[in-house]
């Protein structure tokens, strides 16, 4: 691959075309084991009419406050009361047609079909055994957060049900794919998708490829072995520096190509499909948002260079990135390099358009920092895949989705309505993760 502003960017020794009858523990560099928040406005024209909508109402209210106060100065108490009830029926109106809207993007249409493609920050999902060569000592027995067998347990089956949940709410099979962030190995995996099988029915299969995180930590990859045939997988390092000539030492980018695959929930025959899923994890903002913004930055050049080598090979694939990119959509790295645009119509061909802009203009986000929402779990979708058209029989973007579900939000306190973490301060809580899962729906027409 060639170099970019002289970084350079090194691919993993693993092979890089692998077949199912290849998938299998393959040393230290690789590892695959056999083991309703929509986005409100389609389009700027919806956009426009509601802000339309809006501005007539405030002229609205303005006169009403002006009459109001000359009904008020000649006690003509009747006309009050007619002023009020026009009031409310502007505001219940508005509020119908809303969700009327609502509903209709929720409804899947006669003879639609849906997959679930989601992203999980799993918070530090460690065993309890040291790794060598890997920074896990606060995960271990008489570590820093005394990691004991029970709490791993538990840890692996709160995230178990919860991986087990993503994509229910239109497919009872739950999630085809799920890119994952913040595992030790593929142990950790083997033993998440052991746990969601055996107690909630799912296929799941995890991918895994061993990088060089300073903390031991990786991106992996469920897939449902029934919806989804991965074909083929690559693990690719950034090689990058701090400001002071420090190595960053960050995840891999793992990119599994593969095929949506076999039947619909009522038992339809597909013809599979391929796609492919980029799962990151970008460098942390430690030290600063601005003196940490170079290596994101340069992610977000590795993350192109292996879409555009997608391209080079597929003219029209589909690809999606999905990751904790420790930015948020409107950052530089997101909206300036990989120009991942907030509304379709910007989106030029074989652009990027971020499926979850529009949730976080809307104050929803998927992650809480000082009373602050950020939206750093991201999923971002190329121009094939978004502009796709349904009659075409084939898969396409419908609708993002942050899965904030009550049992992974705490419920009282200080930090009621925040994600409920497994640890906080030193303390275990017994929760899931500090990130609630991020995901999109694709549907099609058999």
């Amino acid at each position: 691959m060639p170099n970019a502003c002289a970084i350079t960017f090194a691919e993993s020794s693993l092979p890089t075309l692998r077949t199912e009858a290849d998938f299998h523990i393959c040393g230290n560099s690789g590892c695959i084991s056999d083991c309703k928040s929509t986005a409100f406005f389609a389009d700027m024209q919806e956009y426009v009419r509601f802000l339309q909508n809006y501005l007539h109402i405030c002229k609205f209210l303005c006169t009403f406050a002006a009459d109001f106060e000359k009904i008020i100065n000649t006690h003509h108490m009747k006309h009050t009361f007619l002023w009020v009830a026009a009031l409310l029926l502007v505001f219940s109106t508005n509020a119908n047609a809303a969700k009327k809207k609502q509903a209709s993007d929720d409804r899947l249409g006669e003879g639609q079909y849906v997959r679930c493609i989601a992203f999980y920050n799993l918070e530090n999902l460690f065993d309890t055994i040291h790794d060598e060569g890997k920074n896990d000592y606060e995960y271990l027995p008489d570590g820093g957060n005394k990691w004991t067998a029970h709490k791993y347990e538990n840890k692996v089956k709160n995230m178990a049900y919860a991986v087990s949940q993503l994509g229910t709410d239109y497919d009872p099979r739950g999630a085809a794919c799920i890119g994952v962030a913040e595992v030790e190995n593929i142990g950790c995996l083997e033993d998440l998708c052991a746990e969601a099988n055996s107690k909630y029915n799912r296929r799941l299969k995890p991918i895994l490829i061993e990088g060089p995180d300073r903390r031991g930590v990786d991106v992996g990859f469920l897939y449902d072995t029934v919806l989804f045939k991965p074909s083929n997988v690559n693990g690719f390092e950034l090689k990058a520096h701090y400001a002071d000539g420090g190595v960053i030492k960050t995840r891999l980018q793992l990119c599994v190509s593969g095929y949506l695959y076999n039947e619909s929930a009522r038992g339809e025959k597909f013809s599979p499909e391929k796609i492919h899923i980029i799962v990151n994890h970008w460098p942390s903002r430690y030290g600063g948002e601005l003196s940490s913004r170079p290596g994101r930055d340069t992610a977000a050049m590795l993350c192109m260079q292996i879409c555009d080598s997608i391209y080079k090979a597929e003219p029209k694939a589909k690809i999606i990135i999905m990751g904790d990119l420790n930015d948020d959509p409107y950052n530089h790295s997101c909206k300036d390099v990989l120009k991942a645009r907030k509304y379709r119509e910007d989106v030029e061909p074989l652009g990027y358009f971020n499926t979850m802009w529009q949730i976080l203009d809307k104050g929803t986000g998927s992650l809480a920092y000082n009373g602050s929402w950020n939206l750093f779990d991201q999923i971002i979708i190329n121009e094939p895949l978004m502009n796709e058209k349904i009659e075409n029989g084939r898969w396409t973007y419908w609708k993002p989705q942050i899965f904030n579900k009550p049992f992974l939000t705490v419920q009282e306190g200080k930090d009621k309505g925040t994600p409920f973490r497994t640890t906080k301060a030193g303390v275990w809580q017994n929760g899931y993760g500090d990130h609630y899962p991020t995901m999109i729906y694709l549907i099609k027409r058999k």
